[in-house]
């Protein structure tokens, strides 16, 4: 729908929180990233508000990309886009691939600046901001890049470190407990928590999980309840060197399940990421937890943890290897949430606290 005219924001920052809630609204398993655009009328002699001229955002895999679709909602409005500012969450791409290059479509237009979150890793598509410079074009980056870089944090691992994004889920007990000491586990966490898992579930492309855990608790891995329509099923991937029955609930639709005959993380992602997944969700057990969180290839934490104690039963991660506290894996808390009667707790790695111990480590060393 066109923008109308009366749009306006205060400024180029608000523009940029505009286009970060529109790139928000594209589809998280697509391989191309999600990105916002927002089209800014020049600045007035006067100052104040600036106007809205268009805006728009990437749907998908061969639709226009959200450069493209801001300018195709400012024309269907009339609007005169010589001379705006283009406020954009990723640097324009240069390369023509089934759409016309970004940079290429801003310069037609006339766009006389364009502010972006963050710079493009992908060596195919980079150099929009210089190519966009050479032109005349003034080009800055780095507006809201935090914010950036977390909306593009599935999309930016696959370029950067070519291997799937992993959020590794767990559920526990206020003691770290997963089963009871008679291997009872179902439910530790509420139906509330349940239902956010499902639907943390439905926004990636594979649920992972051990062949102990598949032979124990027999889980189906599939999204259910209210979050089953948003999108289609992951993949149901198993982890490990033993049989998977035939009978398995995570057999049931054949199209769907994988069995990646490996214990290392690293030979698992390459093979998810050959079948095309972008976002694994590690569910357990202990073993397959620890093995990831060793390997350093756990980008994100979802830490359900229910008010209850065990004080004995099988914990939700299997040793680290980890003989000091000094030493120990440190992690940012991003956001508590209530969810029921539980808790979740979303974690990112804290590399500040972890470049922190090795710079003291490397001081020790040279000390010693």
């Amino acid at each position: 729908m066109p923008i109308q005219e009366s749009n306006r924001v205060e400024s180029v920052d608000a523009a940029m929180q505009l286009a970060l809630s529109l790139a928000a609204r594209g589809p998280l398993r697509d391989p191309n990233p999600r990105v916002g655009c927002v089209l800014l009328a020049p600045p007035s002699p006067g100052g104040g508000p600036r106007r809205i001229l268009g805006r728009g955002f990437h749907r998908g895999a061969g639709t226009p990309h959200a450069e493209a679709a801001a300018l195709d909602d400012a024309r269907s409005a009339g609007a005169e886009v010589r001379g705006a500012t283009a406020v954009v969450t990723l640097e324009p791409c240069s390369h023509m691939g089934r759409t016309p290059s970004c940079a290429d479509a801003l310069l037609g237009a006339g766009v006389a600046e364009v502010v972006y979150s963050v710079a493009d890793p992908n060596p195919v598509a980079a150099g929009g901001a210089a190519r966009l410079r050479t032109r005349g074009v003034h080009a800055l980056g780095g507006l809201r890049a935090a914010e950036g870089e977390a909306l593009l944090r599935v999309w930016l691992t696959g370029v950067i470190e070519r291997r799937p994004f992993v959020t590794l889920k767990l559920a526990s007990t206020l003691d770290g407990r997963i089963a009871a000491a008679d291997g009872s586990s179902r439910w530790i966490t509420s139906e509330a928590a349940r239902l956010h898992a499902h639907q943390r579930r439905s926004e990636a492309c594979a649920i992972l999980v051990g062949t102990g855990t598949q032979r124990s608790d027999d889980p189906t891995l599939s999204v259910r309840g209210p979050a089953a329509g948003h999108a289609p099923q992951p993949l149901r991937v198993v982890m490990g060197l033993r049989d998977v029955a035939a009978d398995a609930a995570v057999r049931a639709d054949p199209e769907l399940f994988v069995h990646l005959r490996t214990h290392d993380p690293v030979t698992a992602l390459e093979e998810l990421r050959l079948l095309g997944v972008r976002h694994a969700i590690v569910e357990g057990g202990p073993t397959i937890s620890a093995a990831f969180l060793r390997a350093g290839l756990v980008d994100e934490i979802d830490a359900y943890v229910a008010p209850i104690l065990l004080g004995d039963g099988a914990s939700s991660v299997a040793s680290l290897d980890i003989g000091r506290l000094r030493d120990a894996s440190r992690w940012a808390t991003q956001s508590v949430r209530p969810l029921g009667v539980d808790t979740l707790i979303h974690l990112v790695r804290d590399t500040r606290a972890n470049a922190e111990h090795d710079r003291a480590v490397a001081t020790e060393g040279v000390a010693a």
